[in-house]
């Protein structure tokens, strides 16, 4: 070889090094490729523009992840010592946040690298930046490339590997990077007096003008003669499209309900103008209505809005979540969109339990479904998924009579089903799967239910410059209800003294493997989610299972027990012997509903159900058991 060819062979290698070296960062990322491309070997049709702008949220893990899950066990154990003693958004950074250099290494890398930061985060969670497809392929060393939907009338875009990134600090996700799952409401509507196919529908016993149920007869089905409205409590709601004022009014005014107006927070650049899509504002309202109807005395109802996702582009959840964990506001969320779910949104949700928010989310309505067929956010197992039923009351404006499965008989049904991606989270041990078709190993869903049918709104029809009563239907009506319902039981919280009941899941499966279960919820045991896609789904059973969860909530008897839960929750029994000097109006040989507080002058302070607090002076030793166990008076 003579000298030219030595040098243009040494230039070689030296220009395939350069070239490996810009194909892969030093940092190797995962989960970023959808399923779909990997596990079908879908072929790219297409390769997504160089000039397009997407948005997206950088993610750094939390510090001692470890930790984080002992304190969140810990948190929500009964007798623990950290039990509901939560977080504030600061203390939480201070603990498990990402650090300050790192973010502020994370904040470097992206402007050196040409990408616009558009936003930061107290708790240095996300880094949102906006860039083209031509920057994010050179920093993220992939190739953006569009591919035909398999299961949707659409393409879909997203990196052909996974990506990789020159920096030395840890980054967790990068959300964004594609559209295979894209918000949708999930919400139904039809004009009143219409009919879908009727399926298992209840009695159309409501006291709307065609049987559905108004802002009374949800109240008077789930929570009779509760004096708690949601006083002093915020029902925070994510969204993907803007609503109109006006409706939420009609609703409040047509309910006889107090006029509230709800908080706008709108985010990533939206001006909070609805869209124009009817069913992406009817969503909206909808959760809006949903949430006023169970606590109409909330004070406030707040909107994150994110603008609504295009087929190509849009924000992901991720920006609304971590406001809602940062801002603190509510201790109650609710959300009825389908959304991409990412390791990101894990540890986010992971911060609401910590700092004792709660979040709502519907279960859809796909029916019953397994495994790699159950889409994201639904299988969480720090959020709380909603089932759908359908109610029945005994005569139009009557009380609670029954409930089924909501399952209308056109592939529309109350999404349950077991999950394939996280194992069974510690609070859904020690329940028997032999009868409900479900897992001893992975996460079972849904957690809760209530009625997902007829239930009526108010929704403008731009195109005819009217406004129409309607009823909706899908889980996206019940999400928000079960977070007006959580408002009621803080609200009690409150009034007591109590912290709030947080992340619910723990709470409801203690109440649900309980001796006090039927009590506090109504157990549906007839219907099931099947359809013509999953015929052999799941069905309803005694106590859990996979169409409705534990059941729907029973009024005070589960308010009080969500709220007392851990603070003291305990039957009284009187037994056979006088209970001393005691002033407790209860008769003997009954058992009482009460809070245990601290013992005063030898005796106990107990709430009793609708009754003020009233010390009971115990001359005899007193055993409390477990939550909903007995305390007994004697030996």
């Amino acid at each position: 070889m003579n000298a030219l060819s030595a040098m243009a062979a040494g230039l070689g290698l030296l220009l395939l090094c350069a070239v490996s070296a810009q194909a892969a960062g030093k940092q190797l990322l995962s989960g970023h490729v959808p399923r779909a491309v990997t596990d079908m070997k879908l072929p790219a049709v297409g390769r997504l523009p160089a000039t397009t702008t997407l948005q997206l949220d950088i993610g750094l893990p939390w510090r001692d992840k470890q930790g984080l899950d002992k304190f969140l066990k810990d948190l929500y154990t009964p007798g623990s010592k950290s039990f509901r003693k939560y977080l504030s958004p600061r203390q939480f950074t201070e603990k498990y946040g990402p650090t300050e250099q790192d973010y502020q290494a994370l904040l470097e890398f992206a402007r050196a690298n040409g990408l616009r930061v558009t936003a930061t985060h107290p708790n240095r969670k996300l880094l949102d930046i906006k860039a083209s497809v031509a920057d994010i392929e050179r920093v993220f060393h992939v190739t953006m490339r569009v591919y035909q939907h398999p299961k949707e009338a659409r393409t879909f875009f997203a990196p052909d590997a996974e990506p990789s990134l020159d920096l030395t600090v840890p980054v967790l996700h990068v959300s964004g990077l594609d559209n295979y799952i894209v918000p949708r409401p999930g919400t139904h509507q039809s004009i009143a007096g219409g009919r879908a196919a009727k399926g298992n529908r209840g009695g159309e016993s409501g006291s709307g003008p065609f049987g559905e149920y108004t802002a009374k007869d949800i109240r008077t089905a789930y929570a009779p003669g509760v004096g708690q409205t949601g006083v002093g409590q915020s029902v925070g709601l994510l969204e993907y499209d803007g609503y109109y004022t006006n409706l939420i009014w009609l609703y409040e005014s047509n309910n006889s309900l107090p006029i509230l107006t709800p908080t706008t927070k709108p985010l990533d650049g939206f001006s909070g103008t609805p869209d124009g899509n009817y069913s992406g504002y009817a969503e909206v309202e909808l959760d809006i209505d949903m949430a006023i109807a169970m606590a109409p005395g909330l004070s406030k109802v707040i909107v994150y809005e994110l603008p609504p996702f295009s087929s190509d582009q849009g924000p992901p959840p991720d920006d609304a979540l971590n406001q809602m964990a940062t801002d603190d506001l509510a201790s109650q969320l609710s959300s009825s969109w389908p959304y991409e779910l990412s390791a990101n949104t894990d540890e986010i949700f992971q911060e609401l339990a910590a700092q004792g928010q709660s979040f709502f989310q519907s279960s859809g309505d796909f029916g019953g479904l397994i495994g790699s067929d159950v889409s994201t956010p639904f299988d969480d197992p720090y959020v709380t998924l909603v089932g759908g039923t359908e109610l029945s009351m005994s005569g139009t404006g009557g009380a609670w009579s029954g409930e089924t499965v909501w399952n209308n008989g056109i592939n529309q049904e109350s999404g349950g089903g077991i999950s394939g991606t996280y194992p069974l989270p510690w609070w859904q041990e020690g329940i028997s799967m032999s009868v409900n078709g479900g897992s001893t190993t992975m996460r079972n869903m849904p957690d809760v239910a209530i009625v997902a049918d007829l239930v009526i709104v108010y929704l403008e029809e731009s195109d005819l410059g009217t406004t129409n009563s309607q009823y909706e239907y899908g889980t996206s009506v019940a999400a928000p209800l079960w977070a007006g319902f959580m408002a009621l039981a803080n609200e009690l919280a409150a009034e007591e003294s109590l912290p709030s009941v947080g992340f619910a899941n723990p709470s409801i499966y203690a109440i649900g493997k309980g001796s006090n279960y039927t009590e506090c919820f109504h157990d549906i045991t007839s219907g099931n989610n099947e359809d013509s896609y999953s015929p052999d789904a799941f069905i309803a059973c005694t106590g859990y299972d996979l169409c409705t969860g534990w059941g729907t909530p029973k009024g005070l008897s589960l308010i009080e027990a969500l709220a007392f839960t851990g603070g003291g929750l305990v039957y009284v029994q009187f037994g056979n012997s006088s209970p001393g000097n005691g002033t407790w109006a209860s008769p003997y040989n009954t058992m009482a509903r009460g809070v245990a507080g601290v013992p005063t002058n030898g005796g106990i302070m107990i709430k009793g159900p609708g009754s003020s607090s009233e010390t009971m002076i115990i001359s005899k030793p007193m055993t409390i058991g477990s939550v909903g166990g007995t305390a007994k008076i004697g030996n």
